[in-house]
């Protein structure tokens, strides 16, 4: 039996503009982040909310127990802004699925253990999201 492989790249231009796509440090999370510290915020970038669970937050407040996840339209499928790929459309169909799949499962795992998850979406004013962010950092701190 031959096990399954993602599909790679159509071309060496989707190839090498995949690769180009950061993880982390992008500049929507670099403009929420320099916002959120302005207002006076101090939080861990890329940390782990659960340590038995594989999944990072953007922000993460420990204290408060407040979670930010900057969600990217395409990668999360916004329902705004989210474009259909025209190559392998099948392919990145089901990866967006299963991306918003995981997203509600940490959602519901750290709802459970008390945790406030914040999804930002990549277009949202850094400004708005950020007193989204303050507002209920300051909330659960008191």
């Amino acid at each position: 039996m031959v096990a399954s492989r993602p599909v790679g790249a159509s071309s060496e231009g989707v190839r090498k503009s995949m690769q180009a796509n950061k993880g982390r440090d992008t500049k929507p999370e670099l403009s929420l982040r320099r916002t959120v510290h302005a207002l006076g915020l101090r939080y861990r970038v890329g940390a782990r909310p659960l340590p038995k669970v594989r999944r990072t937050a953007d922000l993460l407040f420990p204290r408060a127990k407040v979670a930010v996840f900057l969600d990217g339209c395409f990668w999360h499928g916004c329902p705004v802004h989210h474009s259909v790929a025209v190559t392998n459309a099948a392919y990145w169909a089901e990866k967006v699925r299963r991306n918003r799949e995981r997203d509600a499962e940490t959602d519901r795992l750290l709802t459970e253990e008390g945790w406030l998850v914040i999804r930002v979406w990549e277009h949202e004013s850094p400004v708005e999201a950020a007193l989204r962010v303050k507002r209920e950092v300051t909330s659960r701190r008191k």
